[in-house]
């Protein structure tokens, strides 16, 4: 009876004990994603600053020439810009939370919003049209979605500024507007780089989630822009999903949108 009661109990404890193990296990996981978070944009915060500060004070304490000032406030700007930029990224992944959070909708046109896109990550990283390829269906020339306008354009704007800083030595991203069927319009966006392991093809859209590998952590970030990429799409009805055949074989993410 002792041994019967004993095989019962481990048969009973067992489960409970794995369990509490895949629980601390997760818990783990989600402190360092947490902890590499808090790095990460701590480093997105005082890198611009303290380049910011350095050319102020070098302002202050010297004499410079005209074209070395102005050299000085266009790096100041594109500084102010990074940070400006990392600050929305984390307010826009605070409200991808709120699911009740209304919308403010507006018919905007997909290839005009894209392209405008286009030309903002064009200028941050200084490329060219070569680097960045637009494309547009004929069918999809005046497609028109309905939605949160800054919204959408973090959205495609994010896909397109992972493309750039995920692409291995040279810059070649091909960005394209299609129609899918008549009711929805697609944006997707190509590059050439480092690519994505198929087991991880789910995961990247989760809060804080980065792929790891040696050349991924090169890569600074706060893990937080394929999330709200997600969250937009999603809360716009939509959906996006990313495709890879791997390390070294590119990737292509690409936004499905109800048209308006």
């Amino acid at each position: 009876m002792a041994r019967g009661g004993s095989s019962c109990l481990w048969h009973y404890l067992l489960p409970t004990d794995y369990l509490w193990a895949r629980f601390q296990i997760r818990e783990i996981r989600r402190n360092e994603q947490h902890d590499a978070f808090i790095n990460a944009v701590t480093h997105e915060l005082k890198t611009p600053l303290a380049s910011i500060r350095l050319y102020l004070e070098t302002l202050k304490t010297r004499d410079v020439d005209e074209e070395q000032r102005r050299d000085f406030y266009n790096i100041m700007l594109a500084d102010s810009d990074r940070l400006l930029h990392t600050v929305n990224q984390v307010l826009r992944a605070g409200r991808g939370g709120h699911r009740r959070r209304r919308i403010n909708n507006s018919v905007v046109n997909v290839g005009e919003m894209v392209r405008e896109c286009l030309e903002i990550i064009r200028v941050r990283y200084g490329l060219n049209e070569t680097n960045l390829t637009y494309s547009e269906a004929p069918e999809a020339h005046s497609a028109k979605i309905a939605g949160d306008v800054d919204e959408l354009k973090a959205a495609f704007s994010n896909l397109i500024d992972n493309a750039v800083k995920y692409s291995d030595e040279e810059v070649r991203v091909l960005v394209e507007v299609a129609n899918v069927d008549e009711k929805r319009v697609a944006v997707k966006v190509a590059d050439r780089g480092i690519g994505i392991p198929s087991a991880q093809l789910k995961r990247i859209f989760k809060r804080f989630y980065r792929v790891p590998g040696h050349f991924m952590a090169r890569v600074k970030g706060t893990g937080l822009g394929l999330f709200i990429v997600h969250s937009v799409v999603k809360k716009h009805g939509g959906r996006v999903f990313a495709e890879s055949e791997g390390l070294g074989h590119g990737s292509t993410f690409t936004i499905q949108l109800p048209r308006a």
